[in-house]
C-alpha cells in the first residue's frame, strides 16, 4: 500500500469519503431536482442527504465542541436549520456547502457558549506570526562539516511498513487522537481535508478562509499527525 506523504487519512482512517456526486457544484442544474424535493418536504429525498452527510457533519463538529454527544447535537440543530432555509437556498454554492455552513456557524456558536473557540482572524498572521517548525529541530545535525543542517535520521518510509500495520484499528486510533489533540483550526481544516477528502476550495468555502490560511493550517495539522504517529511507529 502506498501511503501518501502529505495526507494521514489514506492510511490511517480510511473513512468513508464524502466528495459531491457528480453536477451538484455551484450552479449545477444537476441538483435542482433534489432541491426541490426537499422545498416540498419529501421525507425520502431528506433522508437521502441525512446519511450522505450526517456522519460528516458530527466529525467536523467535534472540531469545535468538547464531546461527541455535543456534536451530535449540533448536527441535530443544522438539519433544522436546512429543513427551516431551504426554501431561501438560492444555489451560489452547492447544496452540499450550504449544509456544512449551517452546521459550522452552529458549531461555532455552541463552541464560543463553551470557551472552546479560537477565532481564525486571531489563530494567524503573516507578519506577526511567520510560523512554528513542522519537524523537530532536534532531528537536524547542524554540526555535520559536510552536510550541516541534514537528517540526524531519515524520515521513516511509511511505504516500507506492512499494510496491516497501517490500516491497524489502534493505528487508527492513534491517528484520531493526534488529530483531536491539534489545536481546534488545524483540526477542523485536516478533518475536511484528509478525513472527508474535501477539497481546498471547498474547505475555504464552509470554513470561510483564505486558500493561503488553510495550506498553513493543513501543513501544520498534517506535521504534527505525522510526528505523533512516527512516535507511534518507533514505539512498536
Amino acid at each position: 500500500m502506498n501511503a501518501p506523504s502529505g495526507s494521514v487519512s489514506d492510511a490511517a482512517l480510511q473513512r468513508r469519503r464524502t466528495s459531491p456526486p457528480t453536477g451538484n457544484g455551484p450552479g449545477s442544474s444537476g441538483e435542482a431536482p433534489l432541491v426541490e424535493r426537499l422545498r416540498n418536504r419529501d421525507e425520502a429525498s431528506f433522508l437521502e442527504i441525512v446519511q450522505r452527510y450526517h456522519g460528516s457533519l458530527v466529525r467536523l463538529a467535534q472540531s469545535f465542541v468538547n464531546s461527541k454527544e455535543v456534536a451530535e447535537e449540533v448536527a441535530q440543530e443544522a438539519w433544522v436549520g436546512v429543513l427551516h432555509g431551504i426554501d431561501r437556498f438560492e444555489g451560489r454554492s452547492s447544496l452540499k456547502t450550504w449544509i456544512f455552513q449551517i452546521l459550522v456557524n452552529r458549531a461555532r456558536t455552541r463552541g464560543e457558549r463553551e470557551g472552546r473557540m479560537i477565532p481564525f482572524s486571531a489563530m494567524w498572521d503573516a507578519n506577526s506570526n511567520p510560523g512554528e517548525p513542522a519537524v523537530d529541530p532536534s532531528q537536524f545535525n547542524d554540526n555535520d562539516p559536510e552536510w550541516p543542517g541534514g537528517w540526524l535520521n531519515q524520515p521513516r518510509n511509511w511505504n516500507a511498513d506492512p499494510e496491516q500495520s497501517l490500516l491497524s484499528r489502534e493505528f487508527r486510533a492513534h491517528a484520531e487522537a493526534a488529530i483531536k489533540d491539534l489545536p481546534p483550526n488545524q483540526r477542523e481544516v485536516i478533518t475536511l481535508r484528509d478525513v472527508e477528502g474535501w477539497t481546498s476550495e471547498e474547505v475555504c468555502n464552509v470554513l470561510g478562509i483564505s486558500d493561503a490560511n488553510q495550506r498553513v493550517l493543513l501543513h501544520r495539522a498534517r506535521s504534527k499527525v505525522r510526528q505523533a504517529l512516527d512516535r507511534y511507529l518507533d514505539a512498536n
